[in-house]
């Protein structure tokens, strides 16, 4: 079969796959179900490129297959999946779309370019980078989670919010900033953060 199996792109393919698996819930209007998908997709988004790291005998090939492969699966589970969360729940309106359809072009455009730049960076020194350039897409399954807490404040001005949030995080994908990569003190607060979400969801369901 074409392609590279083994462990270092497991937890990518999970990712994928609870992804479409909350895009199902997202459509049928089981928000609850589908936020809590794209939030256990973030997680397992966090760890799965210091998995593949643990692998030292990796060849080239295998390195370039796991940078593509993720950000190909970035752009259903970050990409996609929240524009049709956010569509599901009340974008569907000219201006809505419109801004849909512009988060969806940054997402491939902040991906394309992270994956140019980041066979540059490999070719030329080891070790994970150390900054992000714009916004990394993923954070998305952190934002879009927290702002479904606030979903009680009416649903006309949930969604007016959503819309800003929505445009705002587009913007940041492919803008020309440094955002300092967390190391793992931050890591261990941002999984803080999903798994307070993630127990605020299960206690919902």
């Amino acid at each position: 079969m074409l392609g590279f199996y083994d462990y270092t792109v497991v937890l990518t393919y999970v990712s994928l796959m609870i992804s479409i698996y909350g895009m199902t819930h997202a459509m049928q209007g089981n928000f609850r179900r589908a936020i809590l998908c794209l939030a256990i997709s973030g997680l397992c988004d966090m760890f799965d490129g210091k998995i593949a790291r643990t692998k030292k005998d990796r060849t080239e090939d295998e390195k370039s297959f796991g940078i593509q492969i993720d950000s190909l699966c970035d752009v259903v589970c970050f990409g996609v999946f929240p524009i049709v969360i956010s569509y599901c729940m009340g974008m569907h309106g000219p201006i809505g779309v419109a801004i849909l359809c512009f988060y969806g072009a940054a997402s491939v455009i902040r991906l394309g370019y992270f994956n140019v730049m980041e066979a540059k960076r490999q070719a030329g020194e080891e070790g994970p980078r150390k900054y992000y350039q714009g916004l990394p897409i993923t954070s998305m399954a952190i934002v879009l989670p927290f702002m479904y807490l606030f979903r009680n404040v009416g649903r006309h001005g949930f969604v007016l919010i959503l819309h800003i949030v929505v445009l705002i995080v587009g913007i940041l994908f492919i803008s020309n900033i440094k955002i300092k990569k967390p190391q793992n003190p931050g890591v261990i607060l941002i999984v803080a953060v999903i798994a307070l979400l993630l127990a605020h969801m299960f206690h919902l369901l």
